[in-house]
């Protein structure tokens, strides 16, 4: 499987998501070999939407030359495309927010009714594609926390769809709390390794690893002993 790996942390390599994210894709690996390319989105010249609609009315040609051409040309290539970030004002963090914004040329001006509620017919056959969201952060519960961005990533990718979201992300860093994550890292490998062979994850190990790993608020009072 070709799978494209965008990292929207401005950490990079260090974001606390990242540790879940390459667990997941070390389980795949268990399964079958995997074409992986991660991609810091941080590091990825993207200019702002401006919203003119330039390429939804040309065939797809934007106004600005930068490196989105070419991501979206390996979006179109791969099999999977991954969102790896953590949660930032309930939502993704702005360099990977500018990269959903311009994949505006996918898609033309011309709408149609899908369901309920309606969408632009798309400039590209993206029928192929698997969509996967890896989302953590700082706070310790899990609901009332990534439902924004939960919903925003199922209206954008309808079909074909796994989110997974972590509480207690920062733990991940942290070299004394190997305890409890290492234990969970290796929940989400065995999720990585199911999602290979079937395309999916169980709901019982899905709910698993979105759990918290440690007492809400033992881990609320360590977060505030620490600062």
């Amino acid at each position: 499987m070709k799978i494209l790996v965008l990292n929207g942390s401005p950490k990079r390599e260090n974001s606390d998501t990242m540790h879940i994210t390459r667990a997941f894709l070390d389980g795949m690996k268990e399964a079958a070999p995997q074409d992986i390319h991660i991609v810091n989105i941080i590091d990825r010249h993207i200019e702002f939407c401006t919203g003119c609609f330039t390429c939804k009315r040309n065939g797809g040609e934007c106004i600005h030359d930068d490196d989105m051409k070419a991501l979206l040309s390996e979006v179109m290539e791969s099999d999977l495309l991954l969102l790896s970030f953590p949660l930032y004002a309930y939502g993704m963090p702005a360099p990977l927010k500018a990269f959903i914004d311009r994949t505006m040329p996918l898609s033309s001006m011309a709408m149609k009714k899908q369901g309920d509620r309606y969408v632009h017919v798309g400039q590209a056959d993206f029928s192929h594609l698997r969509y996967m969201m890896i989302c953590g952060c700082g706070f310790p519960n899990s609901k009332q926390n990534f439902e924004p961005a939960a919903a925003q990533f199922r209206l954008m990718f309808p079909d074909r769809h796994t989110i997974i979201t972590v509480p207690e992300n920062p733990m991940f860093n942290a070299h004394e709390a190997t305890e409890v994550t290492t234990p969970r890292l290796a929940l989400v490998r065995q999720a990585g390794k199911q999602y290979a062979v079937t395309g999916g994850i169980e709901d019982d190990l899905l709910a698993e690893i979105c759990s918290p790993m440690i007492p809400e608020e033992m881990y609320a009072e360590i977060c505030n002993r620490k600062m």
